[in-house]
This record gives structure tokens, sequence and C-alpha cells, in this order.
């Protein structure tokens, strides 16, 4: 029998599950086992990745944490029982200290009581306030009644580890939906408490946006909660003083908090003030100050009064900041004077925002969408946000606005729809009639949005409180795959849609046909019988500027005259100095980092090569050969952080020296069985939802209203056909 049982339960939200049990497996323990009961696909596929290290209990999607909890305790084995929820952590050397110290305990305790750390989608590893507490209880067990402060101890399960014959004895209390009500409960119930004054969990909170918003019932279930508790301490008058506390501490919070309609907060003050009054201990005496005035309103239940002594705070707290505040009022008056005036016209139905790449030009995914709306919706007018700089590159005819310009705020005033491949800018106001489509630029290797914190190259300049109110505007967020929407729920936690309908700028790679593929190698002088390999490196955080990692021309060279080197260096470097400058010009080697659009160069490609760059996914619906160039893995993969480890599931060879890379090109290597095996797996997870019919999807379900139903289904992978190769387009 194992000493320990660490149950991890739950949906995988948010991908979390993935580094819990990362870490479990990189440290794993004797005499401890690890149940996964797994709520939902997601979380089951995530858990058989780390079988056998862990035990795996599928449930279905839906399952409450109660019933997952008690379906994991079911399986387990263990003399002690450790409650991990899904979307939590345990932070390195934890479950070895708390196995260490449940073998040492006596008999007689029940529960163990463990120190954590809390993390949100802004910060990490904020300790709480209860190490001291913990420690003055040193190592000796003892009874509640003789430390009733441990009460006021954050109520997580996972800061509780019970031991097993005491879980079975309580498991009706114990299983409650209401897990702040078990972890309170089972200190109440335990005979003896052993503390651990070490770090042992982390509680992590997800951003409230991206949650369902809580339920009346929810609401008031937390008064239910301390009275059915209070319950349990009738005859306990330390322990009933401590939790009568915690209890108003907590409502008063809550009802601070505010977010409930005004039906909702009265009734739940008039519950919490019936509860305040009928659980007041005896010679109980309030605390002085504005604490002591709030709860003395709580007392009374004067709901009115109250709600007066709030608004009293609160203009006393604006009037510290309106010097303040006011001189930045009349910034933003003087500066947003025509916007608010537009702000007030009707919104206009069949008028379209399109911008791509900090408004470069016509491009990407917004650019699929407006020529797939021009034929389903002829009657939306689109108009493209453009810098002054690129108007002139704009195809003939084309709609748009330069930022900055009195048409350019009128309409993001008045649009109906609003669709990029970034974010507008934080000034643009969300109106209430507005949609605004999210379409990405890329399949995430590296990490994104708010995953950047942690990497200090990656994160340096960005506000991440001005990201989240970006993505809060957000109605919709386009998908190519499902690794890249569960990303995207951790990296931007919001409220959103995901459209789970491909990549509307791949569509070409099953729609193009050969006459397509001769044109663009015609149009970059690409002879009959030539191989193509388009070499497409990414941006880097830790560089300041783009010196290609390859000696471009002696590549060239050893590939010899019958291949043709396509360079294309990230937009990033845009105004930059050329790539090929001071290279050869021997038209083997072609600079392409200007040619737009990116689609024509993998048409014409015969092969890819890459490092990191997100154009790899997009490529590998063509099902052509990738070779991927990791001279620097370790340090890309530490500086920005990445999602999955591209050396393991390479959509190709992998070369991590110039060397390596010309002896896979000048060989076999670069399209051999082996390859082309790595591509299959590859394109299997990544091209998931893309067969050419991305754009149809996204026009149909936001522009003409249509339900999901209705749209034309994703075909199947064995009904996809690509578009023809350069050999299949150019006959011998």
């Amino acid at each position: 029998m194992p000493e320990l049982s660490v149950i991890v339960h739950g949906p995988n939200t948010q991908d979390h599950l993935t580094g819990l049990l990362d870490s479990l497996a990189a440290r794993p323990l004797p005499d401890t086992e690890v149940v996964v009961a797994a709520v939902g696909d997601w979380a089951r596929e995530t858990a058989e990745r780390h079988v056998p290290f862990v035990q795996v209990l599928p449930l279905p999607d839906g399952t409450s944490d109660a019933a997952a909890r008690a379906a994991g305790a079911a399986r387990a084995t263990g003399r002690w029982l450790h409650f991990v929820r899904a979307k939590d952590g345990l932070p390195p050397g934890g479950p070895r200290t708390v196995a260490e110290r449940v073998a040492e305990l006596p008999d007689a305790v029940d529960v163990l009581l463990v120190d954590h750390v809390r993390s949100t989608w802004r910060t990490s590893g904020l300790p709480s306030a209860e190490g001291p507490l913990l420690a003055r209880a040193g190592r000796t067990d003892l009874a509640l009644d003789d430390s009733s402060a441990l009460l006021r101890t954050t109520p997580l399960l996972g800061t509780r580890v019970l031991r097993a014959d005491f879980w079975r004895t309580h498991e009706e209390r114990l299983t409650s939906g209401d897990e702040p009500y078990a972890a309170l409960a089972a200190l109440l119930l335990a005979d003896r408490i052993a503390c651990l004054p070490l770090i042992a969990y982390e509680d992590r909170r997800l951003r409230p946006e991206s949650l369902p918003p809580p339920t009346p019932d929810q609401h008031y279930a937390l008064v239910e909660r301390y009275e059915n508790l209070l319950g349990l301490t009738r005859e306990r008058r330390a322990a009933h003083t401590v939790l009568y506390e915690v209890m108003v501490r907590d409502c008063l919070r809550v009802f601070a908090r505010g977010g409930m309609p005004e039906e909702v907060a009265r009734e739940f003050f008039r519950r919490a003030s019936l509860a305040a009054v009928r659980h007041r201990p005896e010679d109980h005496r309030r605390p002085a100050g504005l604490d002591g005035v709030r709860r003395s309103l709580l007392e009374e239940g004067a709901y009115t009064k109250y709600r007066a002594f709030q608004a009293a705070n609160r203009t006393r707290r604006a009037v510290r900041s309106a010097a303040v505040t006011r001189g930045r009022q009349l910034g933003a008056l003087v500066r947003d004077r025509q916007y608010r005036a537009a702000l007030r016209s009707p919104v206009d139905p069949e008028l379209a925002v399109f911008a791509a790449y900090w408004n470069r030009g016509v491009a990407c995914n917004p650019a699929a969408i407006a020529a797939k709306l021009a034929r389903l919706a002829p009657h939306v007018r689109p108009v493209w946000v453009v810098t002054a700089e690129n108007a002139a590159l704009l195809p003939p005819g084309t709609d748009h606005v330069v930022p900055g310009t009195r048409r350019y705020w009128e309409v993001l005033a008045t649009a109906t729809y609003l669709v990029n491949n970034v974010n507008f800018p934080n000034a643009v106001v969300k109106r209430p009639d507005a949609v605004h489509v999210q379409t990405h630029h890329g399949t995430p290797l590296k990490r994104m949005g708010l995953d950047q914190m942690a990497y200090p190259a990656a994160a340096q300049g960005l506000d991440f409180q001005a990201l989240l109110e970006r993505v809060d505007k957000w109605d919709y967020s386009v998908s190519a795959n499902s690794h890249t929407t569960r990303m995207w729920e951790r990296a931007y936690p919001s409220g959103y849609v995901s459209l789970d309908h491909g990549y509307p700028r791949n569509d070409v790679y099953y729609t193009a046909g050969a006459d397509d593929v001769r044109a663009v190698r015609e149009r970059l002088g690409i002879g009959p019988g030539r191989r193509a390999i388009l070499y497409a490196p990414t941006h880097r955080d830790y560089e300041a500027g783009w010196t290609p990692r390859l000696d471009l021309a002696a590549l060239a060279d050893r590939l010899g005259d019958d291949t043709v080197l396509l360079v294309r260096g990230h937009y990033f470097y845009d105004g930059a100095a050329s790539p090929l400058t001071g290279l050869r010009r021997t038209g083997r080697l072609v600079d392409v980092s200007s040619y737009d659009p990116v689609e024509d160069l993998c048409l014409a490609a015969d092969a890819l090569v890459t490092d990191y760059s997100s154009i790899m996914f997009d490529y590998a619906n063509l099902d052509r050969p990738i070779v991927i160039h990791a001279d620097d893995w370790e340090t890309y993969r530490t500086t920005r952080g990445v999602y999955f480890d591209l050396m393991a599931e390479a959509p190709g060879p992998v070369a991590r020296t110039q060397d390596e890379l010309t002896e896979i090109l000048t060989t076999d290597a670069w399209h051999d069985e082996g390859a082309a095996k790595a591509r299959a797996a590859f394109r299997r997870r990544f091209c998931e939802y893309d067969d050419g019919r991305a754009a149809e999807r996204v026009v149909r379900r936001v522009f003409l209203g249509q339900d999901e139903a209705s749209l034309p289904a994703v075909l199947p992978p064995e009904e996809r056909t690509p578009a023809p190769t350069p050999q299949e387009a150019i006959p011998s």
C-alpha cells in the first residue's frame, strides 16, 4: 500500500493539467501513487500521455468536482489522500515533503494542513499569509479547539491532506460540491490536526472573465455554507467564534465586490444579515472603526444605509485622485472628441473594418475572409486600415483609411464588424452592437499572451492588463486546430467564442490548381525542373535584428544549380537591410522578404526550411517536405517559452547545424519515408480544421448569422486534396 495517493481531478482547464502532470512525472516517488480522475476527452488524452506513471480514471464531460474527487478517492489505495484540482499545481518537492511528513504522523491525526502559494493570470507564486500560523503550531499534532485560528486559513481542500480512513468515515460531507465547505469541514471533523509550514500546493486562480458568471444561488450558497458549518460548532465556543468572524468577513467582501444584480444583492444582504444575527456569539464585540460600522449595518439589515456608506467611501476615494484623473480626462477629451462624436451615430450593419499585421495591408486571415465576404455577402462594405506608407501598395480600388484621420475614427465607431489578426488600439470602444473577430496569424509554438509573463525577453514592454482589456472585446477567435483553441484559452482567458473552422488564409492550399502553381513559379523566375526551397526563419526576442543563421551562399553552392533558395526574413524586420546583402547573386538565391502574399511562396516551394516560425503549420497543409533547422533550440525554448517540444514532434527531419542541414537536403533524407511519417503525424494534429472552406464557415457564422449546425462540415483528412506539387503542376 502506498503511503500517499495524489488524486488529480477535474477537466484540463486552460491546459494547466499538462504542466501539473509533467512536474509530477519529472520527480516520481517510490511510495506515492498518482490517480487522475480526468473529466472530458482533453483531460483523458493529457493524462494518458503520462501512463504508466499515472493511473487514469476517465470521466465524462460535465462530471462535477465533487464527483471526480469521490471517484478518484475510490480508486486510490494510499493511506493518505491529497486532492489536487487539475487547474492547480504542486511546487517542486511538494509531494515528497508531504509523503515524508505523513509517514511519521501518529494514527490519531486525521488531517495534515500545509502551506500554499497563489498564482493568477497576472502573477505567480504569491505567498499566503498562513506560514507563520502553521509554524506556530509546530510539529506536534493538536485539536482544533486548542488552535481554532486554523479556521482562518484559506479554505482549499488541496491544503488538507486527509487520512484515507478519515475520508471514508466522513465522505458524504467531504464530497460536497462546495469545496470551501469541504475544506473547513475537514478541520471541524478531525480529531487531531498536524501542520506543515512548507509550500506544498499552488492555488491557481483563473481569470474571472474566462468563467461563467455566478448565479444568484451560487451567491446565496456562501451564507448557506457558513450556516451549515456553524451547526458543527454549537458546543465548541472558540471554533464557533472564529468561524462566525470568518463568515461575516467573507459576506462583506463578496457584497463589496459587487457584480450582483440589485435584487440579488438585496437578497444576499438580507440572508447574510439574518445569519449574522442568528449565529452571533454571546458577548461578541464588534471591531472599532469602519469595519465595525460595516458589521453594525449588516446586523441591522440596513441595506439602504450600507449602500449610502459605500457611496460615501467611494466619493472620498475619488476626491483623493481627482487631480490626476482630471488631467487624464482633459487629455483624453481633446484626443477623442471626433471619435466620441462618431460613437453617437448608429452602427452601420453593412460596414466591416479589416486590418492585418498592425495595418500593413491586405493580408493573412482577414484578407481571405474579406475575399469570401465579397462573394457571399456583397452588401457588406469592407474598409481596410492601412498605414500611409503602405497605402500605395494596396490592390487597386481598395477602400481604406489611414490611422488617426477623421474617417478612420468614424469607421471604427460605426462599423458593425471589426476583423483583425492582431488587436485594434486600446482606444477603440467595443459597442454593444459591434462584432469583433480576432483571426490571429499563426498556430502557437512559442508562448503567447499571458503565458509570456514568465519570460522577460518576450514580456518586455508588454502591458498585460491592457492586453486583457483588448481581449475582452473579442466576440470570436478563429482557430486552425484544437491545440490552438486550447492554448488561446490559457493565453487569452475571456468569454469569446472559439471558431474552430480552420485558418482562412490556408484555404488556398486546397483550392489552388496546377495553373496557380505554375504562375507563381514563373513570377519568381523558377525554371522547370528546378527544386525550390523556401527558407523562412522566425524572429528572436533576444536578438536586436535579423542575422541569417546560415551561410546562405555556401548552402546554395552545396545544393547546386538545380535548386533555388527562396529566403524570406520575418516581417518584424521590414525596412532593414536585405538578408542577401553581400551575397553572390547567381540566380540560386532569391530574396523574397518583400513578396506578398506568403501563400504564393509556399505554393511555389518544393520544400520548406524553417526554425520555429508558424509558417510550418500552414505549409504542412500542402503535405510537402519540411526540414527544421534548430541551432539554438535550447536558448529559444528558455527565453521565449514554448507549448510543446518541437524536437520530439517535428514535421520532418531536424538539423542542429548547417552541415546537418546540408546533408539532409543533398540526400533523400528531406523527403524519405521517415520524413513523410513525421509530417503525417504533424498534419493530423495541426491541420485539423483546414480543408479549403474555413473562410466560408467564418463568413456564414459571423456575417450571415448561420448557426454551427448549418455550416459546411470540416472534411475528414482522407477527403482533402492539397494543391498539386510543382512536379505535378509542371510536366517534365
